[in-house]
């Protein structure tokens, strides 16, 4: 703390044509709590041995600064201490001052004066002065916060005041704070010249909150009072109407087919307003519900009506309206979704109409030519006799190349010569591309080595 609450200077006297320091004294201003002690601490800059020396410590008073008492005498020798403060005085060599059980009369300048005789020098006598300055003070305690009026204030119609002082504590430094964020003076907030008061002029809603006064002084830590409320009535303020429905444009809502029609007026207030409730038209006004909510019967969503809400502080006497529209939207969607209905198509539309288009087209064909079956010559037809010239089936090989579709029904019997296991739904088409030209001599054979089949169709 000592060391925080002086300020240590280093006082360097010339006192010969060589120019050099004799006495050195750190601190020309100590701050100490009554009932402590304070050292007036001074050094010499020469060996003792070699001078003769001759000294007084006095005191002035700060409250009768021209009224001087003489504490010590001294020599190297021989010390003689006022007999009114020699309790509690005590002279350390070769020239510092000790003072015990400090109290408010030891406040003041302590000046050190000394004569100085050196033994191997000329130049007769030389005198050095310092000067101290000790300050006593009393430990501040918990400061107490007084506020005029007490009562809770509306804004802009009072002043109001805060007072701050310790019960105990000398020479006091006060600090407001609002919030914990510091109080500085401004067109609003005024201070007294200690800072001891401050005054809200007129008081406004922001000046509302926690306010607390800390003090100190040089031989105390800061102390801070218990927190004060700040109560003000004010408002309306940012009045605003909200709803749970869909889109709002401004000042303008919107309803679908269904929806609650529900509003709730809010502003910032306090104590909380009185709200009214007022259908406008070029006919007139009317008030249709009181109260913070608003709910409208479905008779009136019919058509576009503006409303407005009026909130009104009791208190302050002050209020503020919020204006807005009702819309019906269901007749204006089906004008939208007519309109969107008349607008030409797109062409990317177009694009994936053809292409869905032909990609049916040609599933169907597909299957047409699946599922359909042709005409199956009759091979029976052709003369199979043992007179009959032969017929292998390919002697007009253009006119029986196509598609034949062979079909049997699965209750069909065959001969023990049928051939064994096979596909019933082969087609001919397959064996007659593959047969080979006809070889003059040669008898032709059966292709494939199929044998001629007997079934009934």
């Amino acid at each position: 703390m000592e060391s925080q609450q002086r300020v240590a200077l280093v006082f360097l006297l010339l006192m010969s044509t060589e120019g050099c320091c004799y006495i050195h004294s750190p601190s020309v201003l100590l701050a100490r709590a009554k009932g402590q002690s304070v050292l007036l601490s001074v050094s010499t800059l020469f060996p003792l041995e070699q001078v003769e020396l001759q000294g007084t410590w006095s005191h002035t008073p700060t409250t009768s600064r021209g009224s001087k008492t003489t504490l010590v005498s001294f020599t190297k020798e021989s010390t003689i201490t006022d007999l009114l403060h020699r309790r509690r005085l005590r002279f350390i060599q070769p020239l510092s001052l000790q003072i015990h059980n400090l109290s408010q009369a030891d406040e003041g300048f302590y000046q050190l004066k000394v004569n100085l005789e050196f033994h191997n020098r000329t130049g007769g006598v030389q005198t050095v002065e310092r000067t101290v300055q000790v300050t006593v003070d009393e430990p501040v305690s918990t400061p107490v916060v007084e506020r005029s009026p007490g009562h809770v204030v509306v804004e802009d119609q009072v002043n109001v005041t805060w007072r701050c002082w310790a019960p105990r504590g000398t020479r006091v430094s006060f600090l407001w704070l609002k919030d914990g964020v510091r109080v500085v003076p401004s067109t609003r907030h005024q201070l007294s010249p200690d800072n001891s008061s401050l005054v809200l002029s007129p008081v406004r809603r922001q000046d509302r909150g926690l306010y607390h006064c800390v003090v100190t002084n040089p031989v105390s830590s800061s102390r801070s009072s218990a927190a004060a409320q700040l109560s003000v009535y004010y408002g309306p303020y940012d009045l605003a109407v909200r709803s749970a429905l869909g889109p709002r444009t401004g000042q303008v809502f919107t309803i679908g087919p269904g929806q609650l029609a529900l509003f709730e007026c809010q502003a910032d207030s306090n104590p909380p307003n009185t709200c009214m409730w007022i259908s406008t038209s070029h006919n007139g006004s009317q008030v249709i519900a009181e109260g913070p909510r608003l709910q409208l019967p479905p008779h009136r969503l019919a058509q576009a009506e503006e409303y407005l809400c009026r909130a009104f502080n009791n208190v302050t006497h002050k209020q503020q309206e919020a204006h807005f529209t009702l819309v019906m939207v269901a007749s204006g969607a089906g004008r939208d979704r007519q309109a969107q209905d008349s607008r030409p198509s797109s062409p990317l539309t177009v694009l994936t109409v053809l292409s869905l288009l032909a990609l049916a087209c040609g599933l169907l064909l597909l299957l047409w030519k699946r599922f359909h079956p042709r005409a199956v010559t009759d091979l029976h037809n052709r003369p199979t006799g043992p007179n009959s010239p032969h017929c292998s089936g390919h002697e007009d090989a253009a006119e029986d190349f196509g598609v034949y579709e062979f079909l049997a029904p699965q209750s069909a019997q065959f001969s023990s010569r049928s051939v064994p296991h096979q596909d019933l739904h082969s087609t001919i088409y397959e064996v007659i591309r593959h047969v080979p030209e006809p070889t003059p001599g040669v008898s032709p054979q059966p292709v494939g080595g199929f044998q001629p089949l007997n079934a009934e169709l």
